[in-house]
C-alpha cells in the first residue's frame, strides 16, 4: 500500500492559518497597526477603500526593514519579536508570533516599501497568495508602507461571508480606537474612501478618550488609581448616573494590549451594585500594568483572552479601587441623621382619611380608540378625599348570577396560555385598587392587568400602522442633538433608511453629531435621543438587519408610553372596551416584552378557600 501523508505545500498552510488570524478586514488593521506600534512609530495613516474589501494601506514613520527582512517577515514564524520559548514570559511587543503577515500574504495582494534610517534606498517586495512576485530596491521615505488589496481573492467562500461594508467598517474602527486607546502619545489618522473619519493627535489618556467618544465623556468619569506590588491599576469608570441598557464603553487593556474578562468585569459591576437599576451597564476604562512574567497571553490567535497568575487578588484589588473611588468622589448616597431644623414629615394614620383619585374626562375621548381630535392629556386628574366607605358602591350590583360565559383562558403544554373559543361575555367588570379588572370566566376568575392589556392592544395597532406605511412623523421645534462613537456611524447610516421609515428625520452636523429633527407622532414622554441610540445599538448587535427589530422596539415604546397608568379609575364601558379589544389581539396572555397579562384563578382552588 502506497504512502498516504504528505507535508502540505507553504501556501495551503499559510491559508490554514489565516483563518484563525485573519478573520475579516478589521484583522488586517489590527496586525498591521500593532506591527507599526512595535517598530516604534510616532505616526500612523490608515487608509481604507470599501471597508478594506478593495484596499487596506497602512503608512507608518518606524524604523523600517532592511532588504532581506523585508522578505523574511513574510514567511511564517518568522519574528524579531523573540528568541525563545522564555521570551514569551518578558513580552514588550504586541506581536510575538510571526504569523500574522505571513496570513495576510496567503489570502491577499501584498505590496510593502520599507527603508532604514541608515539606508539611501528602500525595499519594495510585492506578494500574492504567498508567492513573492517582485522585490526591488526603491526610493521612499523611512518606516513602512503596507498596502492590502482584494482581501481573500484566493479564497471565494470566506470573501462571500464577509458583512456589508457598514459592518465590516464598523469592526474596523473598532480595532482601531482599541489601539488609539492605549497609545496616547502616538498620532492616529483614519480614512475610508478619501474621507476623514479620526485624526488623533499625541495627547494625554483623557484628551485621547474625549477625541475619540466627544467631549461630553468628560464630566461622566472618575479617576481610578491603586499602585500594588501585585498590579498597578489606573484608568476611569463612569458616575453611577451615566448608567445605560445599551452602549457602554467598556475597556480592559493590559501591558498596552486590549483584552476581554468577564472575571474583572464582574469586579466593576459589584461595586455598582446597588447603585444602578439591574440590567444597566456602566462605562469604564481600566489599565493594568503587571510583571509579563505573570501573565500568560499566548492562549488565543487574537491575543484578546489573558490569563493571570494571581487573578483573584487583582480582581479584590480591583473592586476594593473601584468602590474607593466612587466614594471618594461622593458617588454613593450618603445618609444625613442631623435632623435638627428639618420640616417634620407626616405619619400616615390608618384611621385617617386617606386620599382617592377620581379622573374627569371628556366624554368623547376613548382611551382605547383614540382619534386625531383626543389625546390622553383629556383626562384632567382631580385630588379628593374620600372616606373608604365610599369604594362600597363599587360593590353593588355584582351577582354572579348575572354573569355569563365569557372566554375563558386554559394553560397548554408549554403553560403560555392559548383561548379556548369565542363566546358570549359578561358587561359587568370591577375593577381593583384602579389597576386590576376582574370579570368571570368558565374556569373561575380571570384577573387582567389594565395597563399592560392597553400595552398590548396599543402595540398591535402601532404594528399594523408600520406595516401599512402609515406612520406619520412630526417636526420638533427644538431638534435634539445626539452624539455618536466613530464605530457606530456606519451603523447609523445604514439604518438611516429604516429609522426615516419609523419617522425619525437625522441631520449630520459632522464631527459625529446629528440633529433629530423630526419624531413619530405619539412618542411624548419618551426621550427621542434614547430611542435612536438604543436603536443603533441594537443594530449593532444584530447586525444591522433590524428592521423588524427597530419596528418592534419602537411600537412597544409608544404603546408604554400612551397606555393607561395604574390607579386610572375606568367606566364599566371602558373596562368593556378593553377586555374585548384585548381578547382581539394575537397574543394576550403576554406583553411583547414577555410580562404577564392575565391570570385565572380557578374555582377548584377558590372552593378550596371556603371548605
Amino acid at each position: 500500500m502506497s504512502d498516504v501523508i504528505r507535508l502540505l505545500p507553504d501556501s495551503v498552510a499559510n491559508q490554514i492559518a489565516a483563518g484563525e488570524v485573519i478573520q475579516r478586514p478589521a484583522s488586517v488593521v489590527k496586525e498591521l497597526v500593532e506591527n507599526a506600534i512595535d517598530a516604534g512609530a510616532s505616526h500612523i495613516d490608515v487608509l481604507i477603500t470599501d471597508a478594506g474589501k478593495t484596499c487596506i494601506q497602512v503608512i507608518d514613520d518606524g524604523k523600517g526593514m532592511s532588504e532581506t527582512d523585508a522578505r523574511l517577515a513574510f514567511e511564517r514564524h518568522a519574528t524579531s519579536k523573540i528568541r525563545e520559548a522564555a521570551d514569551l514570559f518578558s513580552l514588550h511587543t504586541m506581536g510575538f508570533r510571526g504569523e500574522a503577515l505571513a496570513s495576510i500574504a496567503a489570502v491577499a495582494q501584498v505590496e510593502l516599501r520599507t527603508c532604514q534610517d541608515e539606508n539611501q534606498l528602500g525595499t519594495f517586495v510585492q506578494i500574492a497568495g504567498s508567492k513573492v512576485e517582485v522585490q526591488e530596491a526603491v526610493a521612499c521615505s523611512r518606516g513602512s508602507n503596507f498596502c492590502v488589496k482584494n482581501l481573500f481573492y484566493n479564497v471565494p467562500a470566506r470573501r462571500k461571508f464577509l458583512k456589508s461594508n457598514q459592518t465590516e467598517l464598523s469592526n474596523i474602527v473598532t480595532e482601531f480606537e482599541r489601539i488609539a486607546l492605549v497609545n496616547p502619545k502616538v498620532n492616529f489618522t483614519l480614512y475610508h474612501n478619501g474621507t476623514e473619519m479620526l485624526n488623533l493627535p499625541a495627547i494625554q489618556l483623557r484628551q485621547r478618550i474625549m477625541g475619540i467618544f466627544g467631549k461630553k465623556l468628560n464630566q461622566d468619569m472618575l479617576s481610578l488609581s491603586v499602585d500594588t506590588a501585585l498590579a498597578k491599576i489606573s484608568g476611569f469608570v463612569g458616575k453611577p448616573e451615566t448608567a445605560r441598557k445599551k452602549g457602554a464603553r467598556q475597556f480592559f487593556f493590559v501591558n498596552g494590549r486590549y483584552m476581554r474578562h468577564p472575571y474583572f468585569h464582574k469586579a466593576i459591576t459589584d461595586a455598582y451594585e446597588h447603585l444602578i437599576p439591574v440590567g444597566e451597564q456602566i462605562s469604564y476604562f481600566v489599565y493594568f500594568e503587571v510583571d509579563p512574567a505573570n501573565i500568560d497571553v499566548n492562549i488565543h490567535p487574537t491575543k484578546t483572552e489573558i490569563k493571570f497568575e494571581n487573578e483573584q487578588a487583582i480582581w479584590q484589588i480591583l473592586a476594593a479601587a473601584v468602590k474607593e473611588t466612587l466614594g471618594r468622589f461622593n458617588a454613593v448616597p450618603s445618609i444625613d441623621f442631623n435632623t435638627e431644623g428639618m420640616p417634620e414629615i407626616p405619619v400616615f394614620e390608618p384611621t385617617d382619611e386617606v386620599p382617592s383619585l377620581s379622573v374627569s374626562y371628556d366624554p368623547s375621548y376613548n382611551p382605547f380608540n383614540p382619534s386625531p381630535e383626543t389625546s390622553p392629556s383629556s383626562y384632567t386628574p382631580d385630588f379628593t378625599r374620600q372616606k373608604r366607605t365610599d369604594w362600597e358602591p363599587f360593590f353593588q350590583g355584582i351577582d354572579k348570577k348575572k354573569f355569563e360565559d365569557i372566554p375563558s383562558v386554559i394553560e397548554d403544554d408549554d403553560n403560555c396560555g392559548v383561548m379556548d373559543d369565542v363566546f358570549e361575555k359578561s358587561t359587568q367588570h370591577y375593577q381593583y385598587k384602579g389597576s386590576y379588572i376582574l370579570t368571570s370566566v368558565k374556569s373561575g376568575l380571570m384577573i387582567i392587568d389594565q395597563q399592560r392589556a392597553h400595552i398590548c392592544i396599543l402595540y398591535a395597532r402601532y404594528r399594523a400602522q408600520m406595516e401599512n406605511h402609515s406612520q406619520v412623523s412630526q417636526r420638533v421645534l427644538f431638534p435634539e442633538i445626539v452624539h455618536f462613537a466613530p464605530n457606530e456611524i456606519p451603523i447609523l447610516e445604514e439604518i438611516m433608511d429604516d429609522l426615516q421609515s419609523l419617522g425619525f428625520d437625522l441631520g449630520n452636523l459632522g464631527g459625529g453629531a446629528y440633529s433629530i429633527n423630526s419624531v413619530p407622532v405619539g412618542i411624548e414622554g419618551l426621550s427621542p435621543e434614547t430611542l435612536v441610540v438604543n436603536m443603533v445599538h441594537t443594530a449593532i448587535e444584530q447586525g444591522c438587519k433590524v428592521k423588524e427589530e427597530l419596528q418592534n422596539m419602537l411600537a412597544l415604546s409608544l404603546a408604554k408610553a400612551a397606555a393607561i397608568v395604574p390607579g386610572q379609575v375606568l367606566s364599566n364601558d371602558e373596562m368593556n372596551n378593553l377586555v374585548d379589544s384585548l381578547f382581539a389581539v394575537s397574543s394576550p396572555n403576554y406583553t411583547p416584552d414577555g410580562k404577564v397579562v392575565l391570570a385565572v384563578l380557578k374555582e377548584e382552588d377558590i372552593e378550596k378557600m371556603f371548605r
